[in-house]
């Protein structure tokens, strides 16, 4: 059955539930009985009896129909004296699951009831103090009931929030990492077209050069055409992601390791605090696809900087060998900034695509000295390829 169809916790309520009417229940058995008239009797088993039953009505059907429990209450509290503890349990569990516009007026008829009652059988000493009793009773009942069901909507209302920011952030997240790798694609795109453009342009003065034999000119044309059509496809699968848009951002060069020092630089004009510990031979050398990546690490990395750490000291390292190591660190304020700079939290995830993409490590975070490091590890060796380690090898053996 479906009533029995629940979890343990809501069975160890419903049974301290009966629990707490039996214990009521009784009680006003015993003051029943203690202040009955001379002569009158009471049925002890059978009122028992009855308010066991009451009881197990309250376990089956207290969570699933509050309403009905309660309004049967009323009416099978006049059979048992035992009952009355299952009725006042009743009207609480209707004020801690039902709204009380609900609960407000069925448990002041059930109170006006028993007031009635008290004020056609008992003298005026009798009347008053067993209203007061029950009237103090239920007040505590229903206002326990009320408060429990808005703390249980509190909760649940946090909760609701809880997930729903989780979810945004969940999204965020995504949609930052889908924007990385759509900027990257854009990237890539100019730079593919700058190298296939330029294959085609010596291909071209090959093909049409006076000197050229005739057969090394048709391979020369094959190649030239071939760059162009790779142009074209690459345009058409790619370009769909350019934001044609009026007032968007111009093409322009895509930064090199070289231009690290001006963007260390600029910062400095800004007003924060760099030092910058470059240990690369010649920047020119490095690849320009890890060169690009390593601008943008150092470029978020400063921007952190700014945002949760203003007028702190930044230190930026880069360190050339079998693979380039970015690290950019700087201590962290003892209060965190009264009015902080405003971001969308999602910068690192970004990094994190540019770093998987050239198969390399990144890594973020607090250090035991009060500081926070952010360093990037990004192979060298996969991006010069097979070249023979000149310049325009390096360069050419990007494409691959």
């Amino acid at each position: 059955m479906d009533l029995l169809r629940r979890p343990w916790r809501d069975w160890l309520g419903d049974l301290g539930a009966a629990a707490a009417a039996m214990v009521l229940g009784w009680v006003l058995l015993q003051g029943t009985i203690d202040d009955l008239p001379a002569g009158e009797t009471i049925a002890v088993r059978r009122d028992v009896l009855l308010g066991a039953v009451a009881c197990v009505f309250l376990v089956l059907f207290r969570r699933r129909h509050p309403v009905g429990l309660a309004v049967v209450m009323v009416f099978a509290q006049w059979t048992a004296t035992t009952t009355l503890g299952t009725a006042a349990i009743a009207m609480y569990s209707l004020a801690m699951l039902r709204p009380w516009r609900i609960a407000l007026p069925i448990a002041g008829a059930n109170l006006a009831l028993i007031i009635g009652l008290f004020w056609v059988s008992a003298s005026g000493t009798d009347f008053r103090e067993g209203s007061v009793i029950f009237a103090l009773i239920y007040a505590v009942l229903i206002t326990t009931g009320m408060l429990v069901r808005s703390r249980r909507q509190l909760i649940a209302s946090l909760e609701e929030r809880a997930r729903a920011a989780e979810t945004e952030q969940r999204l965020r997240v995504e949609e930052a990492r889908l924007l990385e790798r759509e900027r990257l694609a854009r990237e890539m795109h100019d730079v593919l077209a700058h190298r296939i453009s330029l294959l085609a342009v010596h291909a071209g003065a090959l093909e049409f050069g006076p000197g050229t034999p005739e057969g090394q000119r048709e391979a020369a044309g094959v190649i030239r055409r071939s760059a162009y059509e790779a142009m074209e496809d690459l345009r058409e699968v790619i370009g769909v992601l350019r934001d044609d848009s009026p007032g968007a951002d111009p093409e322009r060069p895509q930064p090199t390791l070289a231009d690290v020092p001006g963007l260390v630089e600029e910062s400095r004009r800004a007003g924060s605090r760099v030092s910058l510990e470059q240990n690369v031979p010649d920047p020119g050398l490095v690849p320009s696809r890890v060169g690009r990546h390593a601008y943008r690490i150092v470029q978020e990395g400063l921007t952190n900087a700014r945002k949760h750490a203003p007028g702190a000291h930044v230190r930026v390292r880069l360190d050339a060998g079998a693979e380039l190591e970015v690290e950019i660190v700087n201590a962290l304020p003892a209060v965190p900034p009264p009015l902080p700079l405003p971001g969308s939290g999602t910068g690192l995830v970004g990094l994190a695509e540019r770093v998987a993409l050239l198969g390399g490590t990144l890594e973020h975070g607090r250090t035991g000295d009060g500081r926070f490091r952010l360093r990037a590890r990004l192979p060298l060796r996969s991006a010069h390829g097979a070249g023979t380690g000149g310049k325009g090898d390096t360069h050419g053996s990007e494409l691959l």
